[in-house]
This record gives C-alpha cells, structure tokens and sequence, in this order.
C-alpha cells in the first residue's frame, strides 16, 4: 500500500519509463465505485485516455457521466505530474467514437506544485469530520481549483443550505438502497478482505469505507443483512451534519466534453484540499437518481446546466485506501511497426 501511494525517486531511465511513471500517476485518480475505468495509450507526442466500457456501473452511472468524469480526473493527475517532471500536458477531449482524453506532451521548465505533491495522500475519506469550520482563505482557495472552462462550483457552509441538499441526498440514498440492481451493482465492487482486494487491485475495500475486512462469503452476509434504509441514512445524515460544507460542480452544458472538465476541476478541488489537510467524499446520490435529479437541479436554481458532482468537506481522520491496478493491466500495447 505504502510502495503504491507514493511520489516516484525522479530515476525514471528512459522515455518509456518517465511515461509509464506518469501514467501510474493518473491511476491514483478516483474513479465510480473505484472501478478504474480507464486505459491509456501512448503515441510520440502525447498520452491518451480512453474509456474502458466492460468497467460500466450502469446501474448507478447509466449514461457514464461518472466514467468521463473519471477520465478527467486522471487527465488532471497526468497533467499535474508531467508538468513536474518537465512536461507541459495540455488536455483536450476528442468526442468521435467512444471519446478519449488526449494529454498532449512538450518540453517545460518544471514545476512541482502543492496540487501535484499532494497526489499520493489524496484519499476520498468516507468517515465523520470534526465540523469544524474553514477559513474564508481556504474555502476561495478551493473555489478557485474547484472552477474550470464551463464549470462552476458552488460552496455550502451555511447550516440550512446543507440541510437542504441532505434531503435530497436522503431521498436519493432511500431510492438506491431500495433497488435490488443497485445493491447487486454495488456488492459485486465490494472488496470485502484484504485479500481479495489486493488480488482485484480495485473496487471499494471494505475497511475504506469503515467496515472491517472479512472473507467474501461473510462480508456479502454482512452487507445484505445490514445494508439497510434506515441504517445508511442515519449513517449519512451523521456524516453530512459533520462537515463543513458541501460543494456542487456545475456543468453549463450536459455533454461528455464537460463531464470530463468537470473531473478536471473536482481533481484540482480534491488535491486542493488535501494540501489544506481538508477531507473530502462524494454524495451524489442527488444527481445519480433520475427521478431526483431534475428537482435537486431545480432547487438549486439552475437553467440549462447540471449538477456533475455533489460533495462534503472538512476536517477528519485519513481512513484506509482502496487499491490500484499495475499500469500494465491499464496500458494499450504499442502496435508493432
């Protein structure tokens, strides 16, 4: 765990390793359900991001809104590492078929930014924060990384604010659990002990999200036993009433050019925060349920655009990490001359 979630010695020999270092980088990026949905190809003058569609949660994600949000994210990772190691990336999305992130390559002066050395820890902390509130300094500081080329980002630190979007967040997570598609979805990217998480190299390990590892025939017991309404939703509500705020990216166009953008600016968000020693997690319920999407979007009085991510904040304990696959299992093979 230790050896994966680290900054590399800068010894890379060769090209090929100093692209594969940047590509292990990009990995370290969230992903749904952490399924990593991703594969990248390497050309002469760039490193491409492409989606990996047998890696879909069409359940939760119909439309892979999440997925190209993904891809963006590990765009923003590639793009912060080359940039440290004397590369400039400049991302660009190219729609035609399927869609792939393109990160194209120049020679720079290096920079080794606060966002780029805080890659390693950043973590999605699914656990109580402390309530705490954020300074004025670091809530424009992450207002400032959370906002990108057709995405905006609305801060909620008032109590009756967040409030508000806990309902929705509570009537979403009650319409979730209650769909038995959901729940299998959700089961099967489970990793439930150590072992088998270490063998899939991804998924959601169980002890990341506060639950002890067990064997799989037991954890999937546990999970359809416990993995309750009532249970989930008090377990929420705690979570959300103990945060500091709560953010919401907002696309102003509903297309996958700025769903990717919108992982961008989550991504500089996340490693912005995580610099502060502020802990973030996803609760997109609000924008995964389609019954509950159009009046949350309503709610927060937006037209035209939509709702790409919603999220808490604040200070907390680090918890334990999912894993990440080799670059090998994620790197297209060169095409033989």
């Amino acid at each position: 765990m230790k050896i994966l979630w680290r900054h590399g010695d800068g010894q890379a020999s060769d090209r090929a390793a100093r692209l594969k270092e940047l590509i292990r980088y990009a990995t370290l990026a969230p992903s749904g359900h952490n399924t990593q949905c991703w594969r990248f190809r390497v050309t002469d003058d760039a490193i491409a991001i492409l989606p990996d569609l047998s890696r879909r949660t069409p359940v939760v994600d119909p439309d892979d809104h999440h997925l190209y949000v993904s891809l963006g994210c590990a765009a923003e990772n590639l793009s912060l590492a080359a940039q440290a190691s004397g590369l400039s990336g400049e991302v660009t999305f190219h729609p035609e078929g399927d869609g792939e992130v393109r990160v194209t390559l120049t020679p720079c002066q290096p920079e080794l930014s606060p966002l780029f050395e805080a890659i390693p820890a950043r973590q999605c902390t699914r656990t109580d924060y402390d309530g705490t509130p954020l300074t004025d300094n670091e809530l424009s500081l992450l207002q400032a990384a959370g906002t990108g080329k057709g995405v905006s980002i609305s801060l909620l630190t008032e109590r009756k604010a967040m409030e508000k979007v806990l309902e929705f967040v509570l009537q979403a997570n009650s319409l979730q659990i209650g769909n038995r598609s959901f729940r299998q979805e959700l089961e099967n990217w489970i990793r439930f002990g150590d072992r088998e998480a270490v063998e899939a190299g991804d998924g959601l390990f169980a002890r990341s999200m506060g639950s002890p590892a067990t064997p799989r025939w037991l954890g999937r017991w546990l999970f359809r036993s416990l993995f309750r309404q009532g249970v989930e939703n008090a377990k929420v509500a705690r979570q959300v009433r103990s945060s500091a705020g709560i953010a919401v990216f907002i696309s102003e166009s509903d297309d996958r050019a700025h769903w990717v953008e919108a992982g961008r600016c989550y991504q500089r968000f996340a490693l912005q925060a995580t610099a502060l020693g502020i802990c973030n997690a996803f609760i997109n319920q609000p924008i995964e349920e389609a019954s509950v999407r159009p009046v949350f979007t309503e709610a927060l009085g937006l037209v035209g655009g939509r709702p790409d991510l919603v999220v808490r904040f604040g200070r907390g304990k680090a918890m334990p990490r999912s894993l990440r696959r080799p670059v090998e299992a994620v790197l297209i093979p060169s095409s033989p001359a």
